[in-house]
Order: C-alpha cells, then sequence, then structure tokens
C-alpha cells in the first residue's frame, strides 16, 4: 500500500491559528509527572485505529528515558474528568519543537476538540523554553503525519497554520503494520 507522509511546520508563533471552542468545555493540562503507563496508555489508546506500534515494544525504562528527556512534555485534553487525547513536544534541538505524537481517542473524534487541543500543543511548543531553562527560545515548530493517520489530520494541521514544506512516498516506518492492539481497532462513536 502506497503511504504519503507530509512534513508540516510553523516558523513564528504569528503562524498558530485557533480552533473553533469545542462543543463542550475541555481542559488542556500537562502531565508533568513522567508516567510510563499513562503515556502507553494514551499512545495506544488514540494510535490504535492508526497503525501507532512503534513504541509498543517499549520497555517501562524505555518510556521513562523518553519521558525524562529535558524539553519532553504531554498535554492532555481532558472532558469531564476523562482523558480525550494528547499532544506530546520534545525539544529536538537548538530552538527546534517536535510535536511526536498527536491525537484524539475514539470517542472524542467529531467533537470539535482536535482543533482546540492542537492550537493549545503548538502554543506549548512555542513557550517551551519558559519552562525549560536549558532550552533555547523556539524558533520552529515541526510535525509530520501520514495517510495511515486520521482523515482530518493534514487538514487541521493546515488550519492551525502549519505549511507543508516536504511530502515524500513511502518512507520507511510509514508502512501498515498490521492490526494494532488498541484500545479496541474501530472503538468509538465513527462508522
Amino acid at each position: 500500500m502506497d503511504v504519503t507522509t507530509w512534513y508540516l511546520e510553523q516558523t513564528s508563533p504569528d503562524d498558530l491559528r485557533p480552533g473553533r471552542p469545542p462543543a463542550e468545555p475541555a481542559e488542556v493540562v500537562r502531565a508533568s509527572v513522567p508516567s510510563p503507563e499513562f503515556s502507553r496508555f494514551l499512545y495506544s489508546a488514540v494510535g490504535g485505529d492508526w497503525q501507532w506500534t512503534t513504541r509498543l515494544p517499549w520497555t517501562w525504562r524505555e518510556w521513562m528515558d523518553w519521558l525524562g528527556r529535558a524539553g519532553t512534555e504531554t498535554w492532555v485534553a481532558w472532558v469531564r474528568g476523562t482523558p480525550a487525547g494528547f499532544v506530546e513536544l520534545v525539544a529536538t534541538g537548538p530552538g527546534e519543537v517536535e510535536i511526536t505524537c498527536f491525537g484524539l481517542l475514539p470517542y472524542a473524534i467529531g467533537r470539535g476538540l482536535g482543533g482546540h487541543l492542537l492550537h493549545a500543543g503548538a502554543s506549548r511548543a512555542w513557550d517551551l523554553a519558559e519552562r525549560w531553562s536549558s532550552l533555547e527560545p523556539t524558533r520552529r515548530v515541526h510535525v509530520h503525519t501520514c495517510s495511515l493517520d486520521g482523515p482530518a489530520a493534514l487538514a487541521n494541521y493546515r488550519a492551525r497554520g502549519f505549511r507543508v514544506y516536504d511530502e515524500r512516498l513511502n518512507v520507511p516506518g510509514d508502512e501498515d503494520e498490521g492490526t494494532t492492539p488498541g484500545p479496541w481497532p474501530g472503538a468509538g462513536p465513527r462508522a
């Protein structure tokens, strides 16, 4: 199967555009205590239908090492006390921040939360150095998505002000890796 990968970026905080307000109140909060269990839950619950499998074999220690690095943050959207999605930020170089994971749990898709969460996460990418004194101020925020991701992903990134700077076909590692474990393939209200 052919898979297209799009690489997107913002080079100024002025590029960022807000999403519409969500239909129901959602609070976006930083998970400031590194928790491999919680992060693995978010990763598999959000990525279960989109072939996110790369991190599933990670040990608890590998998760902890990843989450404990300076400039790595997880921001979680909560709706009525329930996690609805997350954004993971990683400082990747001087003045550079990557959105390494972004998405919603199946029940939250289609409720207007995606634009709200992406805006909140990208805003936190732009002010990451304010929370990490060892980092330089952010000059670039980047992300990639592929045709295996949710059908609204690319449009959401563009609507938030991200610009495509590269597009590739069949990048190694982006191929369909088969059935993913969860939370349950096909979970949620989508048809």
